[in-house]
């Protein structure tokens, strides 16, 4: 019997052989794995506790209250013109996306490379043609709209579809106005879906989010949670904002594979998730206290990283940004370093550093490039101040390590 071929998510991957080797009491510096350090705000885990009893299922588009309060939220905050009626309650953004695409006709899938490392696998599993469209250091890892043209001559269906995230996992960057602009004429010009994951838009370090929605409003799905500004990644709740001018056949098909799949979200994390909607003016203080803790992280990072003569750009937002370890091609092949996935496994040997390699993210696996995700500390919100070099220790010793294993190569 043949199965089908799915391989396990490289990020869940890497966070399981880093559990395994801490169960090995070796010291692991947990780059691999993106997951919020920051707890949800205590208003929301008390608003989980109130509901905890909560045990019946909700409409399968989710509580009619949250999807009120989400859609003032994005609209308020980030200009997407949502509304309660077209907006998606999920178990998480993850699924959502691949709600989306299990609803959609057969298309060509247009995805950057580097990207989230799921959005191939299940443009794939949901049977569509993916297309990578390649980018490079000195394009800070972001589709061109000569790109994005080009990619399109490789197209085999009517239908296409565009992926977009930022600030992006795995670099850490975002687009200015102009490079939205550009793009979204071309998909105007094309009648490209969009799918825009924004679920980092509130870790954006500097100015204003944009969402693609505001200038591509005919067919731009958003999608967005609570696991990355809300701190609750396991929690599994996930928005879309669907475009005005969706057809019903469309979301009667979004809903339809819903209802097969997973139902509806968690509701006691539904009722504590109308909590994170409802006080705008409180989400947005939290955030700018974490956005101000990932900014100094993220400095000191590229400062170090930079200094020890790796390319990096420096983040604009989220948790990621994406070294190129090519200056060092010479010195890694005469240790027999040759590609990503070699880099990351012998950092991990000689340093305890964890990284996921550049080709986990749809990148050829000779790029000498991998993801960092700077997180690898506790909560310092209740702080009332913030110092890397104090409140981060293992952040500090784990760049350390990785800057002198470069310097010794």
């Amino acid at each position: 019997m043949q199965y089908r071929r799915v391989s396990l998510s490289q990020t869940l991957f890497i966070h399981a052989q880093g559990k395994e080797l801490e169960r090995q009491n070796r010291k692991v510096y947990k780059f691999g794995f993106g997951q919020s350090p920051f707890a949800p705000p205590q208003y929301v885990l008390q608003a989980l506790r109130d509901n905890i009893h909560h045990k019946e299922y909700s409409l399968v588009q989710g509580d009619e209250t949250l999807r009120h309060y989400a859609a003032r939220f994005h609209t308020q905050i980030h200009g997407i013109p949502a509304a309660p009626e077209r907006t998606l309650i999920g178990p998480g953004s993850k699924m959502l996306l691949y709600t989306i695409l299990m609803a959609y006709p057969p298309s060509d899938v247009l995805i950057s490379a580097p990207s989230w490392v799921s959005y191939g696998p299940q443009a794939k599993m949901a049977g569509h043609h993916v297309i990578r469209i390649p980018t490079g250091f000195g394009l800070r890892w972001r589709i061109t709209p000569r790109q994005l043209l080009r990619a399109m001559s490789k197209k085999i269906h009517p239908h296409s579809i565009l992926i977009i995230n930022y600030p992006g996992n795995p670099d850490g960057l975002s687009y200015s106005e102009q490079e939205l602009s550009e793009l979204a004429d071309i998909a105007r010009r094309h009648r490209m879906l969009v799918i825009s994951d924004e679920i980092y838009a509130l870790l954006t370090f500097e100015g204003q989010h944009y969402s693609f929605a505001r200038f591509y409003p005919e067919r731009t799905i958003v999608t967005t949670g609570l696991s990355k500004w809300c701190g609750a990644g396991g929690w599994r709740l996930g928005v879309a904002f669907l475009y005005p001018s969706i057809s019903r056949k469309f979301v009667d098909s979004i809903l339809g594979v819903a209802s097969e799949t997973y139902s509806c979200a968690p509701v006691p994390v539904q009722h504590a998730a109308r909590a994170a909607y409802r006080d705008i003016h409180a989400a947005l203080d939290y955030t700018e206290r974490q956005r101000r803790i990932l900014r100094q992280v993220a400095q000191y990072c590229y400062e170090a990283l930079h200094r020890a003569g790796v390319q990096v750009h420096r983040p604009q937002g989220a948790f990621y940004m994406f070294p190129d370890f090519s200056p060092f091609k010479d010195k890694l092949h005469r240790r027999g370093i040759y590609n990503a996935r070699q880099l990351c496994q012998t950092l991990l040997n000689d340093t305890g550093v964890m990284l996921l390699p550049a080709s986990a993210f749809g990148m050829h696996n000779l790029l000498l490039a991998a993801r960092l995700s700077y997180v690898d500390f506790d909560d310092p919100l209740a702080k009332a101040d913030f110092d890397v070099c104090r409140d981060c220790p293992r952040i500090v010793e784990g760049i350390q390590h990785l800057t002198d294993w470069l310097r010794k190569l």
